[in-house]
């Protein structure tokens, strides 16, 4: 399912995908992209794709970011909250990183922190762009803004919750319910 949906969109949207790209660097000096390592399946480590949202920067600073963040440039704002910066990801699942539908890919530190029992389980399937805690996090950035410390937020408070939504699409998941999620994603963006 995953090349069967995947490939038509690369061809169809690789106009926009050009144009995102062009506005992207003409905002701000830096590439189009942004790569960062994350946790696949089985633990591999892998680089996902991304419009770069933020000023290149040297890579320290927070791993999370909040509503507001002064990194984040005038069209990463506009990305971020379109979710279009997430479009490259259909690279990552060409290349067979990652699926469309499965537990979103954490960065090694946070994956870390998860129990390994959970961590396995977790990992046992490939990572996907969109799943339900995606949907459900859809305001993640906005939520810890509001927090006194939004990394130790998202440790206490939203990580549980998504390890729930990844254990539980780990025991059920099937193509019918792959296309529901999908499906609702995209009822998501459009509201």
């Amino acid at each position: 399912m995953d090349l069967l949906l995947t490939a038509p969109a690369l061809v169809l949207l690789s106009p926009l995908l050009i144009l995102i790209a062009v506005w992207v660097r003409a905002d701000s000096p830096g590439p189009a992209l942004f790569r960062q390592q994350r946790v696949g399946r089985g633990g591999r480590l892998f680089r996902i794709h991304k419009f770069r949202t933020m000023r290149v920067h040297d890579g320290t600073g927070p791993q999370v970011t909040v509503a507001g963040d002064a990194r984040v440039t005038r069209a990463g704002r506009w990305l971020r909250r379109t979710k279009l910066d997430e479009l490259p990801q259909l690279i990552d699942v060409l290349n067979g990183d990652m699926s469309l539908v499965g537990p979103r890919p954490e960065v090694p530190h946070y994956m870390a922190l998860y129990p390994a029992e959970a961590r396995a389980r977790i990992l046992s399937v490939r990572p996907g762009i969109t799943d339900r805690a995606a949907i459900e996090f859809k305001d993640e950035e906005r939520i810890l803004a509001a927090a006194a410390d939004p990394a130790a937020a998202y440790v206490a408070h939203i990580m549980p919750i998504k390890q729930r939504y990844y254990l539980a699409y780990v025991a059920r998941h099937s193509v019918a319910g792959d296309l529901r999620i999908l499906w609702d994603t995209l009822k998501a963006l459009l509201r």
